[in-house]
């Protein structure tokens, strides 16, 4: 694979508007962070992500995929030396040529409401991708797990994002749409509430389960991590198999996870069923710690996360979210789905204020239309719809949309 040399990469592009530098130095880091504070400065709805977490993914020693990718960034100045863009490129090399198009990705974005400022960043990062010999870049995406800093909210600006969530301006679908970038494949978000009863037909699948005596429902405790691990990536690797690209989740991987949001876990929210003694399924839920986060501030130094305790323990969360939903493909359609939401609900109205109201599913892409009857059908309302774009730098390729779960190729193609 062709790589420039650091000299080169670290080279500044310039035009007659806009200087475009990688992000090398401290200076240079912090004035990454600093920008979304000027594109959302008077938004009451953003929320900034946690810039240690952030700065993890750029950290080779932290982030795992540096183990077999790459990435870099970029802040672009405008003629006074202001930073008014910033983006970054990376190609995670396991999934990059199980495309028909190698393909990259790009994310990180943020940017002045410009369309020649944001060409200068698309640019960058395609040339980036194109010294790898990568042929596509999707956008915008996270060098890292799909459950974070994924996707680009394409209707209703107009509520905060949930944890980890990408944010944006409407101006943002323009200037993607305009440089060329299609939908790769949309991301739909649900809500639900705990307090509407479940749809007839789930609680009476839930009922039937419950009454066979086989199922059981184990929720997830912190000081058992590994055994949840082995029966995480069991379940997985079982659900996710006809998923575009799928590659299989690994022990140690699962494990990595669990240790992630296990500071900030509610075991009452993570939920493992059993068939017998067989893991068959599992749902992750996380508190929606960006009500947290909002009165915190982006900064997780000692005083932040004294800050983040202390509103933690005093405040009651209003939503939670989704984070993982598998059933091994022989036990769905069994109403498995309603057993786990029954036992949420259950508890949920057993308490005259129940630690949360609203239960948010964090997207589920259209490219599994099956998952989106399943939450149509429990009751859940689509609140928020994003995309996952795709630019293939070959103007003259055919593009072709995500593969729909278990649909023929021509059927995904009329999609």
């Amino acid at each position: 694979m062709a790589t420039s040399t650091d000299d080169a990469k670290a080279a500044p592009t310039i035009t007659q508007k806009y200087v475009l530098e990688e992000v090398k130095t401290k200076d240079q880091v912090e004035e990454f962070r600093k920008l979304p504070f000027k594109i959302y400065e008077g938004d009451p709805n953003w929320i900034p992500h946690i810039r240690q977490e952030v700065e993890q993914v750029f950290d080779k020693n932290h982030n795992t995929y540096f183990g077999h990718g790459e990435a870099t960034r970029w802040i672009m100045r405008d003629t006074i030396g202001d930073v008014v863009g910033r983006v970054a490129a990376f190609v995670n090399w396991r999934r990059a040529k199980t495309y028909d198009q190698p393909t990259g990705g790009m994310g990180f974005f943020e940017c002045i409401d410009d369309q020649e400022a944001a060409n200068l960043l698309f640019d960058q990062s395609k040339a980036w991708l194109q010294e790898r010999e990568i042929e596509a870049m999707d956008g915008p995406i996270n060098f890292g797990e799909n459950n974070k800093y994924w996707g680009l909210i394409v209707d209703n600006f107009n509520k905060p994002p949930y944890y980890g969530q990408n944010y944006n301006p409407a101006y943002y679908v323009r200037l993607f749409e305009n440089y060329g970038f299609q939908v790769y494949y949309r991301q739909i978000v649900f809500d639900k509430t705990f307090y509407d009863p479940l749809p007839e037909i789930y609680q009476r699948r839930a009922d039937r389960l419950k009454k066979e005596g086989h199922y059981r429902i184990v929720n997830f405790k912190k000081n058992q991590a590994e055994l949840f691990a082995r029966h995480f990536i069991e379940i997985y690797n079982d659900a996710w198999q006809t998923h575009d690209n799928f590659t299989q989740m690994t022990e140690a991987q699962a494990l990595a996870m669990l240790r992630q949001i296990k500071p900030v876990a509610d075991e009452d929210l993570i939920y493992f069923v059993y068939y017998n003694s067989e893991p068959i399924a599992f749902m992750v839920a996380l508190p929606n710690i960006n009500e947290v986060y909002q009165k915190v501030g982006d900064n997780m130094n000692l005083m932040g996360k004294l800050k983040f305790l202390y509103h933690k323990m005093t405040m009651k969360f209003h939503s939670c979210y989704g984070v993982a939903f598998g059933v091994k493909r022989k036990y769905q359609a069994r109403g498995v789905e309603g057993l786990i939401f029954d036992d949420l609900q259950t508890k949920a109205l057993k308490e005259k204020n129940y630690k949360y109201d609203n239960y948010i599913v964090t997207w589920v892409g259209d490219f599994n239309p099956k998952m989106i009857r399943v939450m149509e059908a429990l009751g859940c309302v689509r609140s928020r719809t994003m995309a996952t774009y795709r630019k293939l730098f070959d103007e003259n390729a055919v593009f072709e949309r995500s593969p729909i779960i278990g649909a023929k190729k021509e059927d995904t193609e009329k999609s």
